[in-house]
């Protein structure tokens, strides 16, 4: 019986916050739809946001680029199909690890930071005195960091696709000795523009994880300083799982006849 009790429990708590997710969900959208957006807030938003995102997010692309070029390019060469190795460099970075990786990072420093500002507010009872004055605290705080994201997430990861890519163009001639016009040639065989489009419409996806789920947590938050570290926790775990999870849907959706 206490097993039952326990599954009763969690079925509930899960469609509870399913169903408290997809209300704050329909109920910023919205707002964005009626055009009731902050825009200055909205650029602040974009710049703490997205552009203090870009060095951690570049380094991390650099790096996995690096990684991928070396672990195939020997290889490569040594079956004689060096001609390949910047298609599969490519071809990983902006269809999966570009939008991915980003998305992941992005979640580990934006989505905390949503949560536990959010969450402070809610425990020192600001968020309860915008609602005495009148204000819908979704189109105040909750629109711009998702409208913030929305448009600074896919930016993330068209530098993210680049940094890899020329990282591991230049790991491909300096250990493998691959000519760059080689590398170049292989990328513009192995994928097309519409390749890039559907990793950025992975990432405007993520950014939507991203801001609604730390948004979520944050309001949620109870129990004084304990519970916005709890929701700050819990928003990136959450968040980093519902992406993994959506980039294999969105893979099969997308590319799943390729």
């Amino acid at each position: 019986m206490r097993a039952l009790d326990r599954f009763g429990r969690a079925t509930i708590d899960f469609f509870e916050y399913a169903g408290g997710l997809a209300l704050l969900s329909a109920e910023s959208l919205g707002f964005m739809l009626q055009l009731r957006i902050r825009i200055a807030e909205t650029i602040s938003q974009a710049a703490l946001l997205g552009v203090q995102s870009l060095l951690i997010v570049c380094l991390t692309s650099l790096f996995t680029g690096m990684v991928i070029s070396l672990e195939s390019a020997q290889q490569a060469v040594a079956y004689g199909v060096s001609n390949l190795v910047g298609g599969a460099v490519a071809y990983a970075s902006v269809r999966e690890l570009g939008p991915m990786l980003t998305g992941v990072v992005v979640a580990g420093r934006v989505g905390a930071a949503i949560a536990a500002e959010l969450g402070s507010m809610v425990v020192t009872e600001q968020i309860e005195a915008l609602r005495s004055m009148g204000v819908e605290p979704p189109r105040f705080l909750v629109v711009p960091r998702l409208l913030a994201l929305l448009l600074m997430l896919p930016l993330l990861t068209i530098f993210a696709d680049v940094v890899s890519i020329a990282g591991g163009a230049w790991i491909a001639q300096t250990y493998a000795h691959i000519p760059y016009d080689s590398f170049v040639s292989s990328i513009r065989e192995s994928i097309d523009f519409s390749d890039v489009v559907k990793g950025l419409v992975k990432s405007v996806v993520f950014a939507a994880i991203i801001a609604l789920v730390g948004a979520y947590q944050g309001l949620s938050t109870r129990g004084g300083a304990a519970g916005v570290g709890r929701s700050t926790t819990f928003a990136v775990v959450l968040a980093i799982i519902l992406i993994f999870a959506s980039n294999f849907l969105l893979s099969f959706l997308l590319f799943g006849g390729r």
